[in-house]
Formats: C-alpha cells, sequence, structure tokens
C-alpha cells in the first residue's frame, strides 16, 4: 500500500515545523489550559522578548497590551491550540506570563446572593 515513500514523507512533513515549534515536549497535566484562560505578559518579560522563538515571540508582541483568552492566541497566530499550549506552558515556566484561570462554573455564583434573591422572591409572593 506504501510502497512510494514519498507518501509517507508527504503526510508527516507538515507535523514537524509544529514538532520544531515545541521543541519536542508534551503539555505538562498542570497546564493544561482552557480555550477560556486569560494570559497577559509579565512586566518584565517584554525586554526578554529579542530571544525569543518567533512564534513565542508574535505571542508575547500580543500580550503586551493586555489578556488575551488561549483561543484567541491561538486563532491570531494562525497556531494549534496545542502547539500553543505547549508555547504558553514554556513561557509560563520562565516567568515571562502571567495565566488566570478562569472560575470554575460551580464557584460562580454566590450561595449568599442567591439565598437573599429567593427570600425576598417569597416575600413578594407571600405579600410580606
Amino acid at each position: 500500500m506504501h510502497d512510494d515513500p514519498s507518501d509517507e514523507l508527504e503526510l508527516t512533513a507538515p507535523l514537524v515545523p509544529f514538532f520544531v515549534m515545541a521543541g519536542g515536549r508534551v503539555l505538562p497535566r498542570d497546564s493544561e489550559y482552557e480555550h477560556t484562560t486569560m494570559i497577559t505578559a509579565q512586566d518584565h518579560a517584554l525586554a526578554a522578548v529579542r530571544t525569543l522563538a518567533p512564534e513565542a515571540r508574535a505571542v508575547m508582541d500580543l500580550l503586551a497590551d493586555g489578556y488575551l483568552s488561549v483561543a484567541e492566541v491561538a486563532a491570531h497566530t494562525q497556531l494549534p491550540l496545542g502547539i500553543v499550549r505547549i508555547l504558553l506552558a514554556r513561557m509560563a515556566e520562565d516567568g515571562l506570563i502571567h495565566v488566570r484561570n478562569p472560575v470554575p462554573h460551580a464557584e460562580r455564583h454566590d450561595p449568599a446572593l442567591l439565598t437573599a434573591v429567593l427570600h425576598g422572591l417569597e416575600r413578594i409572593r407571600t405579600g410580606a
């Protein structure tokens, strides 16, 4: 089926640049960023931009003005989300970016506020 060696090279060739961009690394378990994880550049990191790889430099240029989500970084750089996550994990290890994880859905609502609203609605309904 794969008698022609050029077929195999043609299928894997587009993956090689991504492997190089990621430095052959995989995403560490503690850096599994969600699409909505917010990222920004550390203040002191902007001086180190010249020493970074072109892809990391492009990410730092995007983050220089404020926060972007992981999905937005991937969209602006036109890199696959997995590669962006690996780049961001390496940049976080180097202290170049600040990562702000999204608030878990269960923690978004203040139980005391919801209870107060419920009691207020009950008073309205009973006319108290």
